[in-house]
């Protein structure tokens, strides 16, 4: 869904990470060539096979990655927040999206035209290397992703979860909490768990008093005896 008001595009890109440093001129440049998306709730940004002609940058809101297997169910790839950029490798390879975009909470995307990034990376060798860092931070991911799916189990993927999810301040503290960030259900497909699967397990770590979940909020009472069950 498109914006009825337009907004200061220049002034938004010079807060994205990728193009800090730029001049003013370059940062007018890719502007021109940069589009504002407001997506609600449960809009889908892209589809499984649509042409790739540049990549998103996510303002605010929250989105997911996913793609539908053969029989029907949704695998999550990645949930993406404020700040973070998707479709860069995609649109370097010259490929259909593999996967589908969905907004999960209202959020206002950039999109940013293939041709403008291709004709400022020919000027600018460093933000060159913004990307290449970006995409290999999302490869390391991935890595990490597979070998938790290969190596731990349901319970150790979640408590990593939890603990990952904590600021810095609270790694090991006492009576702290998590808000999950969105369902259950979509949180459980990121980590190649089903949801029942999913919320057994928040289920048996509260038996074993690890947790305490109030909906959403997951408490912890105490961070160091949830790391000893991670394994």
């Amino acid at each position: 869904m498109q914006a009825n008001h337009p907004i200061n595009i220049e002034a938004l890109l010079t807060h994205i990470p990728i193009f800090n440093g730029l001049a003013g001129e370059e940062i007018a440049r890719i502007a021109r060539s940069t589009r504002e998306i407001h997506a609600s709730k449960g809009d889908i940004i892209f589809h499984k096979g649509d042409p790739c002609n540049g990549f998103h940058l996510l303002v605010y809101g929250q989105m997911k990655l996913a793609f539908t297997s053969p029989q029907g169910s949704e695998k999550v790839v990645e949930i993406l927040c404020q700040g973070q950029s998707f479709g860069e490798a995609v649109m370097f390879m010259d490929k259909p999206y593999i996967v589908f975009a969905q907004a999960l909470t209202d959020s206002l995307l950039l999109h940013v035209s293939k041709q403008a990034v291709f004709d400022e990376l020919e000027r600018d060798h460093n933000l060159c290397r913004k990307m290449l860092a970006g995409m290999a931070m999302r490869l390391h991911q991935l890595m990490n992703d597979v070998e938790s799916y290969s190596l731990h189990s349901g319970k150790q993927r979640i408590i990593g979860y939890l603990l990952r999810e904590l600021p810095e301040a609270e790694q090991n503290g006492n009576h702290v909490s998590v808000t999950l960030t969105t369902n259950k259900g979509v949180i459980a497909s990121r980590l190649n768990l089903t949801q029942e699967h999913f919320s057994r397990i928040l289920h048996e770590l509260t038996e074993l008093g690890l947790i305490v979940v109030e909906g959403r909020k997951i408490n912890i009472p105490s961070v160091l005896k949830l790391r000893r069950h991670e394994g």
